[in-house]
């Protein structure tokens, strides 16, 4: 997989609603650590849309990876121009530095929102340029990421196409293993 599209929750959907809540750090890293091997086995380029969550977040990780895989490249393609027109401070803040971090960024319909085609018409577009999609989603919690991902779905029943899943287990998994590592460092000290 040379071109992977990243998508996942937005924060109010995971009941984020700082930026130094300790759910960011165990996403971010089960990102890294999905992307990571994705590299290692020849992932190229990571696809966002800028949306706050788990894209920006994974935009964030990727720039952060740069610095063992000098190749990676991160792709900014959003579905209408100004999509963070309506965006608090602080979420401005951070699609500024994605579009500041990215290698490559397009506005789709080259015009402000018009209406939700211009998100669908993106996942179409996305989905045919590239060769899978890593979604942070559990079929427990429902949620936007659903849309794409069972857009996906429908996809690779067609061609050959990959979809990942980083699941409320795996993030589980991540936050037991920084607990493990938080207490054997106290214990240390």
């Amino acid at each position: 997989m040379k071109r992977v599209i990243v998508t996942g929750y937005k924060p109010h959907e995971l009941g984020i609603f700082d930026a130094k809540n300790p759910g960011i750090a165990i996403i971010k890293r089960a990102l890294a650590d999905r992307l990571s091997g994705l590299v290692e086995n020849g992932l190229e380029w990571v696809i966002i849309s800028g949306q706050p969550g788990c894209e920006t977040w994974a935009g964030q990780v990727v720039d952060e990876l740069r610095e063992a895989y000098p190749t990676l490249q991160l792709a900014l393609i959003t579905p209408f121009l100004e999509q963070d027109k309506n965006w608090n401070e602080l979420k401005k803040l951070d699609y500024e530095e994605l579009q500041l971090i990215a290698d490559y960024q397009v506005s789709l319909t080259n015009r402000p929102y018009e209406a939700p085609w211009q998100f669908i018409e993106r996942d179409k577009f996305l989905l045919r340029n590239s060769d899978g999609l890593l979604v942070v989603y559990d079929e427990e919690n429902d949620g936007s990421p659903k849309f794409m991902k069972r857009m996906a779905e429908k996809y690779a029943e067609k061609q050959p196409y990959e979809v990942l899943t980083i699941a409320a287990d795996d993030l589980q998994l991540i936050a037991e293993d920084i607990q493990r590592a938080e207490q054997d460092s106290f214990m240390d000290f």
